[in-house]
């Protein structure tokens, strides 16, 4: 009786592994932001125009729903309508970690994500200015979206990107902590190609 459940278990197990092989793919994206800076203090920012570029692992839960890891760099930010127009850039290492719910290709995606700061500048006409001192290094936020990917082949996808945590650093004012409320928020449009897995 011992060994008839050792080896029900075995097959179980490889049933599983071979299902989940079955299930996973790896896959590129890349495609277009439109972000802004939200927050009390990101009323004089306007949207601008930046891009992502990266890689994901979509794992087949079930039929119906699916884990996809990614590791994105995105480049994010806002220009600020001054004369002369200043574009506040700030390129972040993503990594989202969103749930898939799949019919037939089609998709609904929302899960958390965190960002690590890799630069940031201020350019002015044709100068550039260091600013990354200024901001946090990490940056958390959430993901939700939808779009068209199968297990093998071209996709496509639309996403909200939102921060719920300042991406400035506290100032200190005198002997008062001042903490202005600025975080990230991005509409990203991008295509994406998957492999599928052996």
């Amino acid at each position: 009786m011992k060994k008839e459940f050792v080896l029900l278990l075995l097959l179980t197990i490889l049933a599983g592994t071979a299902h989940a092989q079955r299930n996973v793919s790896l896959g590129l994206k890349a495609g277009g932001t439109l972000s802004d800076l939200t927050g009390k203090q990101a009323s004089g920012y306007e949207s601008a125009f930046g891009f992502q570029a990266g890689g994901f692992l979509n794992v087949g839960l079930s039929r119906l729903f699916a884990f996809q890891p990614e590791v994105i760099y995105s480049r994010k930010g806002a220009k600020l309508a001054t004369s002369p127009t200043v574009h506040a850039r700030l390129d972040y290492v993503d990594v989202p970690l969103v749930f898939h719910i799949n019919v037939d290709g089609l998709f609904f995606e929302a899960g958390p994500q965190v960002g690590f700061l890799v630069a940031a500048h201020d350019k002015v006409d044709t100068q550039q200015f260091d600013t990354k001192a200024r901001y946090n290094t990490v940056d958390a936020g959430y993901i939700f979206g939808l779009g068209y990917q199968r297990k093998a082949g071209l996709g496509v996808g639309l996403r909200y990107n939102g921060g719920i945590t300042n991406i400035e650093k506290s100032v200190l004012v005198g002997t008062t902590k001042v903490q202005n409320n600025i975080r990230n928020g991005a509409f990203q449009l991008y295509l994406t190609y998957s492999f599928q897995g052996n």
